[in-house]
């Protein structure tokens, strides 16, 4: 037999009951929830800024992160809404290496998936109470977003995960923000499927239960770049793709019609510095166009304490580095939303 059963995990309740969360913390998740929902709605004109690590590998540097965007928060909170990228599982293009917190605790130690789901309720948990941010994680795995969906304000659907239908049924059963990102192929007609397909309402099997969703209206798009057959990056962050966005939101007839603009991956050619440029471009389009403006709530970018990245078992080890795709440093950070606050100056 092919698959080897290793051995049985607890279920999400199990794991909620055994790491519960207090009351504070789900007040502050309401309180999130809510403001974030209400960006995405049209009653919040706030900028939304879904930042941080490539991957959270090490709980101390991520908290340490979030600590110092808490900071930055209450200054820009006029304007600006910080979502804490906290990705806790990575998709992987060959399937090899470090597939974040959820499969290694410990990146430098064997997978642990049982003591991978503490770890990343525990850091999500800690988060909330530190700083009183909520976060955004990716849904890699369907079955396993009831881990955290008590702690998540924001979930992403990445490009190699955009088709698949587990993916697409299950967001439309969330009650939180999900975008779809365009897949890697570029094909927006697909990124529009998929977000079809989450705002309706579906039957189907989830974790040995039959359930149905009533579908989520905050299913909205990413763009993230493609990359066309010769591996050549193709971005879809300029002017003339955001005009596009806006007239195939039209003829689709969705709710809520939004867009984030991933500023690293294809749209980058993963140069993480370019998140610099992309961003003040995207900003610059929406002062040119009042709907430009209205449809894009947002930017993801790829930041952590220490510019650029590391191998695993780095010696010596470099904290709060990324060990995956490099990110901006802390100091370029800080000024980047320092600019985009003063950017959102209609």
């Amino acid at each position: 037999m092919a698959m080897h059963f290793q051995k049985k995990l607890p279920i999400p309740q199990e794991i909620k009951s055994q790491i519960s969360v207090s009351n504070d913390v789900k007040r502050i998740k309401i309180r999130r929830d809510v403001q974030i929902k209400n960006v995405f709605t049209g009653e919040d004109n706030r900028f939304l800024l879904i930042i941080g690590p490539c991957s959270a590998d090490n709980q101390d540097s991520v908290l340490d992160y979030v600590h110092r965007l808490a900071a930055v928060q209450d200054k820009v909170g006029d304007r600006l809404l910080i979502i804490p990228r906290i990705y806790t599982n990575k998709p992987r293009t060959t399937g090899q290496g470090y597939k974040g917190m959820l499969h290694q605790p410990d990146p430098e130690k064997k997978p642990d998936l049982l003591n991978g789901i503490i770890a990343i309720r525990q850091l999500h948990i800690r988060v909330i109470e530190e700083t009183g941010l909520t976060s955004a994680d990716e849904m890699l795995y369907p079955e396993n977003y009831r881990y955290l969906d008590d702690l998540l304000s924001y979930v992403a659907i990445g490009a190699r995960s955009v088709e698949d239908q587990q993916h697409r049924m299950t967001v439309s059963g969330m009650d939180v923000p999900a975008g779809m990102k365009n897949p890697t192929s570029g094909d927006l007609s697909v990124m529009f499927n998929s977000v079809q397909a989450a705002q309706s309402r579906h039957n189907f099997l989830y974790r040995g239960w039959d359930v149905t969703t009533d579908g989520n209206e905050l299913a909205h798009v990413i763009l993230r770049g493609a990359v066309n057959k010769h591996g050549n990056c193709i971005p879809n962050y300029h002017y003339e793709d955001l005009m596009f966005l806006l007239e195939m939101y039209g003829k689709r007839g969705l709710k809520n019609p939004a867009a984030i603009i991933d500023t690293n991956h294809s749209n980058s050619n993963k140069q993480h510095r370019e998140q610099i440029r992309i961003s003040e471009e995207v900003m610059h389009s929406r002062k040119c166009n009042a709907e430009i403006r209205e449809m894009v709530k947002g930017l993801m970018i790829e930041s952590y304490i220490v510019e650029g990245a590391q191998k695993i078992g780095n010696e010596p080890h470099v904290y709060g580095q990324s060990i995956t795709d490099p990110c901006l440093g802390w100091e370029d950070t800080e000024k980047l939303i320092y600019s985009i606050y003063k950017d959102t100056v209609a």
